[in-house]
């Protein structure tokens, strides 16, 4: 079995993982037919996070150096493209949970526009330089008046300009957190906290939720019983349940972390998705709330820039003092571009652009698949779907999987050790929405679909496109995308 390892110097880690097991393969250090450790024990090896190894897999099987078998794992494929055998088959990822690129919005002109500009000013140069690791002046005014449009009290002082939410996040457990402390979160949540938990030793407490997110009552239990150091929670558009908390709900657990002296880090990327407004837990109890607010999911993954709201100005400087030792800070020509799209309104009318896309292809998603049970958020880029009782959720990632196409299961964002029968699944990686629906017509003229009709199961279409087949078994109805 292959032994998991990363080339340091790979453009990004998940291209690192896969040119390891090329190398591997193509070495004979790898034999050819072997089976590959399970995803999350590679995870564990390499200290990444799932998502990273996902990733991995996805482009190993592009590349056609594995392939999947149901029921049994993924092998290293027999031949490699550049030898001998069929050309590697197009995977779908439906597992990225990235913003769509709207049809009305022109990348290649805005960014060198935008850039170009930046660059052109009298200190454009500047941004070309190291700068302060709370980020410059301009870049922390920006962003506290760009979060101050929904967060009372933002001041510039208080706000530090990080390379993205996961360094952010990182950093904020580094301030706040030691080894063997607890955090309680979610009993589904995002996977890049269980990767910080993994890297600084912390313990994971599960929290009990339902349709409006985490309970009030089930962290008063876990205060009594493991009084946690920090509540970690994704108030807006909750990612993978896309719950979003109500505002009574949100009060009811600031007031249970201020009477236990519990720290809240409310990761919100998806707020400025929603049209209407909820007040933020970093408005409803800004001395004891760290609010981490990323481009990423409202704008451009690429620009790697979100920002960081502490409890104090002095906090804020302890932030800043653990992102020099380890990110230095964020990318400079990123933020001041950020800074004028804030200025120019341009970040709103992307971010505006985003959210109709995301209305549109949420709309799609319910058109087909009627009446099965998943959660979704109207404006979300992705949505959680809830299998019938026949499908564990590892069997049907496997047949996914099998059928090109990549999502992500339960497992991935669990902090308990069974967690529902679930899937999320990302709407928004095909550029096209055209794509996302073309060359799909519910025939089940397919091979996959035909054999898998017979067994009363939906289907994936090989196509970037959802699909749910309405055939029907003894365990109940079958729906997939």
């Amino acid at each position: 079995m292959w032994k998991p390892r990363l080339i340091e110097t790979a453009r990004m880690k998940y291209l690192g993982i896969v040119e390891a097991l090329e190398a591997g393969i193509r070495s004979g250090r790898v034999a050819r037919g072997a089976r590959l450790p399970a995803q999350r024990a590679i995870a564990e090896a390499l200290g990444v996070n799932l998502t990273t190894v996902t990733r991995a897999f996805n482009e190993a099987r592009r590349r056609g150096l594995v392939a999947a078998q149901a029921g049994r794992g993924t092998f290293i494929s027999k031949t490699v493209d550049g030898e001998t055998g069929e050309a590697a088959r197009p995977l779908i990822d439906l597992s990225m949970n990235i913003p769509s690129q709207p049809s009305d919005i022109d990348f290649r002109k805005i960014f060198p526009q935008g850039i170009a500009a930046v660059l052109g000013g009298a200190r454009g140069l500047l941004h070309l330089h190291y700068q302060d690791s709370t980020g410059s002046e301009p870049d922390r005014q920006a962003g506290a008046s760009w979060l101050g449009r929904r967060i009372d009290g933002v001041t510039a002082d208080r706000t530090v300009v990080t390379g993205g939410a996961q360094s952010a996040l990182f950093a904020v457990s580094e301030v706040l957190l030691n080894r063997g402390d607890a955090i309680a979160a979610g009993a589904m949540t995002y996977p890049g906290l269980k990767a910080v938990a993994i890297q600084k030793r912390l313990s994971l407490k599960s929290l009990d939720m339902n349709e409006e997110g985490i309970i009030p009552d089930a962290f008063e239990r876990v205060c009594r019983q493991h009084a946690p150091r920090a509540l970690y929670v994704i108030p807006s558009m909750d990612n993978p349940t896309t719950a979003t908390l109500p505002e009574d709900r949100r009060r009811a657990l600031a007031t249970i972390a201020r009477r236990h002296g519990v720290i809240i880090i409310e990761d919100d990327p998806y707020a400025p998705l929603r049209p209407e407004h909820i007040a933020a837990m970093a408005e409803l109890a800004p001395d004891i709330t760290w609010h981490i607010a990323t481009l990423s999911k409202c704008a451009l993954p690429a620009l790697r820039v979100a920002y960081v709201v502490a409890p104090s100005a002095t906090m804020a400087l302890r932030l800043a003092g653990v992102l020099r030792a380890t990110v230095l800070r964020a990318p400079p020509l990123m933020s001041a571009l950020v800074s004028r799209w804030i200025a120019e309104g341009a970040l709103d009318e992307l971010t505006s652009a985003i959210r109709n896309e995301n209305a549109e292809r949420q709309k799609l998603a319910t058109s087909i698949l009627g009446d099965a049970a998943f959660a979704a958020d109207p404006y979300d880029h992705h949505l959680w779907l809830r299998l019938p009782e026949h499908w564990r959720t590892a069997d049907f990632a496997e047949h996914t999987d099998r059928a090109g196409v990549s999502i992500m299961p339960a497992s991935a964002f669990a902090t308990v050790a069974h967690p529902v029968e679930a899937v999320r699944i990302s709407l928004d990686v095909t550029p096209d929405r055209g794509d996302l629906e073309d060359e799909t017509d519910l025939t089940c003229k397919s091979d996959v679909a035909t054999d898998t009709r017979r067994q009363g199961r939906g289907v994936i279409s090989r196509s970037a496109r959802l699909v749910s087949d309405q055939s029907r078994s003894r365990a109940g109805r079958a729906c997939s995308l």
